[in-house]
């Protein structure tokens, strides 16, 4: 073992929380920082965060914020790793709350960087997490045109009902390419301009202090142990709530949509490969399952599983920042890391409503997510 001594900020997550389990099992020392917020922990973590109680007591645990200097400091000595995780997430949230993600995503990680610059510091690597997001509306072939990337849709088109992108000078219908790592980057939200700005800021000072930056973005990942009680991310989590209490799902625009959706497992997988391997070093890769599927299929998956149907309802809403399609090429990451996603959407699905079936529901916060969103004109 190269390293032995990590820190995982935001590693009382989802994903980080499963990432310290899988790296204690390995025999690895983990810190882990996080500021246990309300809004993914509950009010009271101790009784109402399985995740953070999942780690607590098996981690060395600092409760701190990423936006604190001297947090950073406390968390950072000693270590050798650093896996920075800790982040502001949610699209939509991010285009009304747009100072606290800058603030979090981009001035948190500037401290981090900052630290590591300017004291001697035990710390080889930084692991950031970035997002599919950071594509925006992803690549498309063009039969005239070739390859092209689509800029943002308007709301003028999607008042209409017209949800794919189109590109100035095209006609013809873009054929979907899943997006490799050389693929333009255009983000469509607060959220993904924050992401595009934590990777860059990690790769471009990690590498002129001799420190090695390694950048993964995410695809849409879910599995046991996401929060089910957070509305503004993951609409496997939105639905399951929604069919558990008997309520309605409505679908925005056409249900057509798509996204890339890769297990838990496979991304803890994943990212210890980054930590693991030096042919990882300085480096972009991708993670997801490569395979797109719809919000329709997600809705009619869950409604199969937990054997209980629902009223679903194609609504024709949109949130603005919300892109159309995306999903993920992995041949950069099969190739240079040997990673290979492990569970299909179909077995995830599966141990997912396993898992929630075992769970206490909690009532639904999706209309009021909803309506904040409206408020602010974000929600058409």
């Amino acid at each position: 073992m190269q390293y032995t001594k990590i820190l995982i900020t935001g590693g009382a997550g989802f994903i980080g929380s499963n990432l310290a389990l899988r790296l204690l099992s390995k025999g690895y020392v983990v810190t882990v920082m996080d500021n246990l917020s309300a809004q993914i922990h509950g009010n009271d973590p101790d009784e109402t965060s399985p995740l953070y109680n999942s780690i607590k007591d098996k981690v060395i645990f600092i409760k701190g914020d990423v936006t604190s200097h001297d947090d950073w400091v406390k968390a950072i000595a000693g270590n050798e790793i650093i896996v920075h995780f800790a982040a502001e997430t949610g699209t939509g949230q991010s285009m009304y709350q747009i100072n606290h993600y800058v603030n979090t995503n981009i001035g948190g990680t500037a401290l981090m960087l900052d630290i590591l610059t300017n004291t001697t510091t035990s710390v080889k690597k930084v692991i950031v997490a970035s997002s599919r997001s950071i594509y925006g509306e992803g690549k498309y072939f063009s039969e005239t045109t070739g390859i092209v990337y689509p800029e943002h849709r308007s709301s003028e088109e999607m008042d209409k009902g017209n949800f794919e992108v189109t590109y100035p000078g095209v006609t013809g219908k873009l054929k979907l390419m899943a997006t490799d790592e050389s693929s333009g980057i255009h983000p469509s939200s607060i959220y993904g301009i924050t992401k595009q700005n934590q990777e860059q800021m990690v790769l471009v000072a990690c590498a002129a202090i001799g420190i090695a930056g390694v950048a993964f973005r995410y695809q849409n990942v879910y599995g046991p142990g996401q929060s089910l009680s957070n509305p503004y991310t993951g609409i496997l989590s939105i639905f399951s709530t929604q069919i558990k209490n008997n309520l309605p799902i409505n679908i925005f625009e056409d249900g057509k949509e798509s996204r890339d959706f890769v297990y838990i497992d496979d991304v803890v997988n994943a990212t210890i490969l980054g930590i693991e391997k030096d042919t990882a070093n300085n480096q972009v890769f991708n993670v997801g399952s490569g395979i797109p599927t719809t919000v329709m299929q997600v809705a009619e998956a869950l409604m199969e599983n937990y054997q209980q149907r629902v009223t679903v309802t194609v609504t024709g809403n949109y949130r603005l920042g919300d892109i159309r399609h995306n999903y993920a090429d992995l041949s950069k990451i099969q190739s240079q890391l040997g990673f290979v996603p492990q569970v299909d959407f179909t077995e995830g699905i599966k141990r997912f409503c396993n898992w929630v079936n075992g769970q206490q529901v909690s009532q639904s916060n999706y209309e009021r997510s909803l309506a904040e969103m409206k408020q602010k004109g974000l929600f058409k």
